[in-house]
């Protein structure tokens, strides 16, 4: 509307705040809105919750909307995620009328510490960070999120683990990276054999120090070149 109106030449005098939803909310579009006179704000919700966040005029992140529970958890399981770590969005809302009880929205995100600075002072999340489904398939085979949880809870010493898959078209490599304390012997073996007991393909295993995956909710990471 506003586009059409500059194409015409209309002026739009009582347009002066806009509430955006359904997309990403990029600062170069909200600055697009700003340097033609209309101050936008982003909220966060879906068609079976309605509102679940918004954002206030701090700018930092966005805060939960008080009629519903909200739970960062690892993608493929039910787990709930540490304070901060990026992992996908599960909501519950108490709507007597149509209830619903942690909805896998298949979003990103994650918890940003603190309280508002405008006062509010209910949970902030730091908005949409990309989709949580990351089903892949490997030398023609599924594998899921889900699957490579199921692996890493067989081994106590596993803190974090992340699927990447790598090569090129047809040659498919799959290594399973772990965060875990020390080196335990045999473990990348033990390992190794789960792995393919779970998902019936072999992959290579590759130990890491705590602290080393991204902090991105990515569970299955496809690295391959489609080119």
């Amino acid at each position: 509307m506003l586009e059409k109106a500059l194409e015409m030449g209309v002026a739009l005098p009582t347009v002066r705040k806009a509430m955006f939803g359904g997309e990403a909310f990029p600062p170069s579009l909200r600055d697009w809105f700003t340097a033609h006179g209309v101050d936008g704000y982003q909220c966060y919700a879906t068609a079976d919750l309605g509102l679940i966040a918004y954002e206030t005029s701090a700018r930092e992140g966005l805060v939960l909307d008080e009629q519903v529970i909200v739970e960062i958890v690892r993608p493929g399981t039910g787990d709930p995620v540490p304070e901060g770590e990026v992992g996908e969005l599960v909501v519950t809302s108490l709507n007597p009328d149509y209830p619903l009880i942690r909805f896998g929205t298949g979003d990103l995100s994650a918890v940003l510490a603190g309280q508002c600075p405008t006062g509010r002072t209910n949970t902030r999340i730091k908005g949409w960070m990309g989709r949580a489904d990351q089903t892949t398939k490997v030398r023609g085979m599924f594998v899921h999120p889900k699957q490579v949880d199921e692996v890493a809870k067989r081994f106590p010493e596993v803190h974090k683990a992340r699927l990447v898959v790598s090569g090129e078209m047809a040659n498919d490599q799959m290594t399973l990276m772990l965060e875990v304390a020390g080196q335990p012997e045999g473990l990348a073996q033990r390992v190794a054999d789960a792995v393919r007991d779970v998902t019936k393909l072999r992959g290579d295993v590759q130990l890491l120090s705590p602290g080393s995956l991204p902090n991105d909710g990515k569970v299955i990471e496809d690295a391959r070149s489609y080119r």
